[in-house]
């Protein structure tokens, strides 16, 4: 005569054994994600040309206001501006024009957000120093183009 075994399992058992389980799943997918690239990504990045805005780097482009120049600096990444500033921006400028570094801040947050450079609007407290810094800034960044037109 055969024996019959009864095996217990208990409630414990099996959730301990689900959540490993559940967590061999999830670290085998997470070694393939990361070893194995996905080809959309890859193939982006390996041409710049077609899928980037900018060329990165590091562009100038000058601003006449009345007997001084300043030289503003822009850099760009592939896809956005990173930082907008003044190269070489001597306190008697600062000094006679008082609006043109807060403005050149609010223009700088403005394009690190990704906002296009024709889409920000000058505010009415800074119109024209505004709109004088976002015509170097535009200048600055025609240079960067990657596909110019």
């Amino acid at each position: 005569m055969a024996k019959t075994k009864i095996l217990v399992i208990q409630m414990k058992e099996l959730i301990y054994t689900a959540i490993f389980a559940g967590l061999g799943i999830l670290l085998i997918l997470l070694l393939v994600f990361m070893f194995f690239p996905s080809r959309g990504k890859n193939a982006k990045t390996g041409d710049s040309s077609e899928s980037s805005k900018y060329n990165p780097g590091v562009y100038n482009s000058e601003i006449v206001l009345g007997d001084s120049t300043l030289n503003l600096e822009v850099v760009v990444d592939a896809d956005q501006v990173k930082s907008v500033s003044f190269v070489n921006l001597e306190t008697s400028i600062t000094t006679m024009y008082p609006l043109i570094q807060p403005s050149l801040k609010n223009i700088e947050a403005e394009l690190v957000k990704g906002t296009a450079p024709d889409d920000i609007k000058p505010s009415e407290k800074s119109k024209y120093t505004e709109s004088l810094l976002l015509e170097g800034v535009k200048a600055a960044l025609d240079k960067a183009i990657a596909n110019p037109v």
